[in-house]
């Protein structure tokens, strides 16, 4: 009997060096041509391209309701640039005027940076979590829904990087006194980390979320429980929008998880925490039908409500 030939293992850097179906930009390839290696400058240009939803202020501009409400209910990475394209057809490394920049979220900024670092063959993926830096108050600050991009460098592993930091404008008004792209760790929690400091009783789950719970219900374990989901999904290169849901615990935002799902949870946080093993993360992947990203998912979107999305294969 002849033996079966087992498959190279995949090794961590390929995976995440080559596009996902969500960072790929297809047939608008041809618009990379000239970016810099730099990571750094890459994540300049990518905060020259996009602005906040909730930025607009800072630029005394006004978004238009049409491009508040359905620029970023854009998934894919080929029709945020043909976006861009039709606003202004410049180069991707000219900087675009605010009413020109595709009017997205942290999503978007870190799936195009991650984009751009594939294109070049550098590692690249994005992490769900949470960041202190976003925070008024110093002295007891919350830990807002972010993310950002995690990017592979060759002496120091894994770093995190923020591209919508690299304006001063923004950076100045945070007064954040980081490297943009190098993120420290205890400023931005992956979502299993934040998971894992609230039922040690480290933190405060009311501390985590979307906006402080008196502004509304989406914070707390339900809220981090659902970004753990997220995360898992863009270590697996599936980098949905932040309101798809799919495989939800019945409930409401801002309801008590039941005890079965904070177990399930305690098992799931470790997998996507500190130094992340590769094989653990896609084995879990493939094998929970819960966590899972499933061919259609219920977008809950901010400004046009909830409506179920096939997601392209």
């Amino acid at each position: 009997m002849a033996l079966r030939r087992r498959r190279p293992a995949l090794d961590f850097r390929t995976f995440y060096a080559t596009q996902s179906t969500y960072s790929d930009p297809g047939a608008l390839a041809s618009r990379y041509t000239g970016l810099p290696r730099d990571p750094a400058r890459l994540a300049r240009i990518t905060r020259d391209l996009i602005v906040h939803r909730l930025e607009a202020g800072f630029y005394d501009h006004v978004h238009p309701t049409d491009r508040l409400h359905n620029d970023a209910e854009t998934r894919y990475i080929d029709d945020i640039l043909r976006i861009l394209v039709d606003r202004n057809d410049a180069t991707l490394t000219r900087r675009r005027d605010v009413g020109d920049r595709f009017v997205g979220t942290c999503r978007d900024f870190s799936l195009l940076h991650c984009s751009f670092l594939r294109h070049l063959g550098i590692p690249a993926r994005t992490r769900s979590g949470f960041a202190d830096y976003f925070s008024e108050n110093s002295s007891d600050r919350f830990h807002s829904d972010h993310v950002v991009t995690e990017y592979w460098h060759d002496d120091r592993g894994w770093l995190l990087a923020d591209s919508q930091l690299t304006d001063p404008v923004i950076a100045d008004h945070w007064n954040i006194d980081f490297d943009p792209m190098d993120v420290p760790r205890d400023r931005f929690l992956v979502a299993g980390e934040a998971w894992q400091a609230i039922r040690a009783g480290a933190a405060d789950p009311a501390a985590f979320g979307l906006h402080p719970p008196e502004e509304g219900p989406f914070s707390g374990e339900r809220f981090v429980a659902g970004n753990i989901r997220l995360d898992l999904a863009a270590l697996n290169k599936f980098e949905t929008l932040l309101w798809d849901v799919w495989s939800e615990d019945e409930g409401k935002p801002g309801e008590p998880l039941p005890e079965s799902s904070r177990l399930f949870y305690d098992r799931v946080a470790p997998v996507v925490s500190g130094k992340v093993s590769f094989d653990a993360v896609r084995k879990l992947f493939a094998e929970d039908d819960i966590l899972r990203t499933p061919p259609t998912v219920t977008c809950y979107a901010p400004f046009n409500g909830p409506s179920q999305v096939t997601l392209r294969h």
